[in-house]
């Protein structure tokens, strides 16, 4: 069996719940400003994965139990900036495909965001209005990691848009959402930081085979946020390794957000993940 046929799906998953865990304290002002991350979050077959389970956990566990939490994830682009649902117990969207049926059934409740819906509205320019979609609920770039990292789902999670692909502009929303860190909130880019998904191979997902393309990119990454150098990173498309690693670019574009919500975008982050899976980089990391 591997990740992508699991012989009980959600097993790891499962035990992961079973054991017990330390209570969380919560944040308060005392605390100083959240964090914000970027992480790759994976599909269904995080709840298969008992690493990236633990992997997951000890960064939540790791840090006071925000106040409200807003992520941008890659599943969702829009034209105009918009908020989902920030309604208790919004159903989630389940976009993808080719899984067991349970992950389709899985939920995540969390509670009203209203509050923070207000928040974030007011932090945008009136030329640029906030709108909320409706029904819509957190897509599988949001609701998975955060199951993992959050499994109580008590914490009133948003998820935003993104309206661009530009890093120039993604760092300018990441920097006016910046003063939510300061209110206890947790922001999170989610993408993947190599999504190759149409040149994966066989080798990849039954043995992590990690090829030349997903290794190369990851470096050039990592590199350039050792040394704070926003200007390669925003050039992205001509960095080794593509454009194979980010055949479209909305997994690794969300890093802008996180680094534009940065006290200082050009300061190294914290690396929490920097291993692979399925032959894709996980990389993941902490802003101050």
């Amino acid at each position: 069996m591997s990740l992508m046929s699991p012989a009980v799906p959600g097993a790891a998953f499962d035990e992961f719940l079973r054991r017990a865990r330390p209570a969380q304290r919560s944040w308060t002002p005392e605390d100083g400003p959240m964090p914000a991350f970027y992480l790759s979050h994976g599909a269904p077959m995080v709840f298969d994965d008992p690493v990236w389970i633990d992997q997951l956990s000890r960064w939540a566990q790791g840090l006071p139990k925000p106040r409200a939490i807003l992520i941008v994830s890659a599943h969702w682009e829009s034209e105009q900036a918009m908020l989902s649902s920030p309604v208790a117990g919004t159903p989630l969207v389940y976009d993808f495909g080719g899984f067991a049926q349970r992950y389709f059934q899985m939920t995540y409740a969390t509670p009203d965001a209203t509050a923070l819906a207000h928040q974030i509205a007011a932090l945008m320019p009136d030329d640029e209005p906030l709108h909320v979609a409706g029904n819509r609920g957190l897509d599988h770039g949001a609701w998975v990691p955060l199951k993992v990292m959050y499994p109580d789902a008590d914490v009133p999670v948003l998820q935003l848009s993104m309206p661009t692909h530009d890093p120039v502009r993604l760092m300018q929303l990441g920097n006016r959402l910046k003063p939510l860190r300061e209110q206890g909130v947790l922001v999170i880019g989610s993408g993947y930081m190599t999504h190759g998904l149409q040149f994966a191979t066989r080798e990849m997902f039954l043995h992590n085979h990690i090829p030349d393309w997903s290794r190369e990119f990851d470096a050039w990454v990592a590199e350039g946020l050792s040394r704070g150098d926003i200007d390669t990173l925003s050039d992205y498309r001509r960095a080794p390794g593509m454009p194979y690693a980010h055949p479209t670019v909305e997994h690794f574009t969300p890093l802008f957000i996180t680094l534009g919500a940065a006290a200082d975008p050009t300061a190294a982050p914290l690396t929490v993940i920097d291993d692979f899976q399925l032959g894709f980089a996980k990389r993941s990391l902490q802003v101050a």
